[in-house]
């Protein structure tokens, strides 16, 4: 997180509480993957915790490229790829179903590129104007750092608007506002930044769910009645 260790612990307790709540409303296997979304996050928010605890403490220096590839690892490999299957997992809507695929799709391929230049090229985290900002050094030009950038946006943000679950738009809009702010006012710490609004935005996810059950629960009241009718 972009503020302190105690911002960041203090972020993965609620998402971790918010993450219990939210899995504990899940009725079917497919609505799994995305209600365990605060809790990736929470873990996440924890693991930069613990990287910020490396800067200021040599004795435990050693955890300091461990913490660093953790959160990143789920910050740039994890999500294109997670955001949108638990978002298709969740769709019933045929015609969206398959455009959610094809986005699914772009989202492995981000996923499997950003891990290929993981374990080939370097990746360094430091303190900077109180942010944590990570360096990549990948040997790539600016015009293919900007389709890998398109590559994950889509993914994590655009397969919310293709969703036709109810207030996934609303979790889309919150997201892409953070992200455009975060990336005109925290250019060099963006990762770090927009990982932290993101993760707090994901609380949304529990109003999703919410929503998931009661219109199963409406299903289930008027299911009856439309039998009752048929007789």
């Amino acid at each position: 997180m972009c503020f302190s260790a105690e911002a960041s612990f203090g972020a993965s307790v609620i998402l971790g509480t918010v993450g219990v709540i939210t899995v504990r409303q899940v009725q079917t296997k497919s609505q799994l993957p995305f209600a365990i979304i605060p809790f990736i996050f929470s873990f996440q928010q924890f693991t930069e915790g613990v990287l910020w605890m490396t800067f200021h403490n040599n004795n435990l220096a050693f955890l300091q490229p461990i913490a660093t590839y953790t959160f990143l690892i789920f910050a740039q490999i994890v999500w294109p790829t997670w955001v949108p299957l638990s978002i298709v997992l969740l769709e019933k809507d045929v015609r969206r179903k398959k455009i959610l695929y094809v986005i699914l799709g772009l989202g492995i391929l981000c996923s499997v590129y950003i891990t290929y230049s993981f374990l080939f090229y370097n990746v360094h985290s430091e303190i900077s104007n109180h942010h944590i900002q990570y360096t990549f050094d990948y040997p790539h030009t600016a015009h293919f750092l900007w389709l890998t950038g398109l590559f994950y946006f889509i993914p994590t943000v655009v397969s919310t608007f293709i969703s036709s679950v109810k207030r996934m738009q609303i979790l889309g809009i919150i997201i892409l506002l953070s992200c455009l702010i975060t990336r005109i006012l925290m250019q060099q710490h963006f990762i770090s930044v927009w990982c932290f609004f993101a993760a707090l935005i994901s609380v949304i996810v529990l109003f999703i769910i919410f929503r998931l059950q009661k219109s199963a629960d409406v299903l289930d009241t008027l299911t009856p009645l439309s039998t009752t009718f048929q007789r």
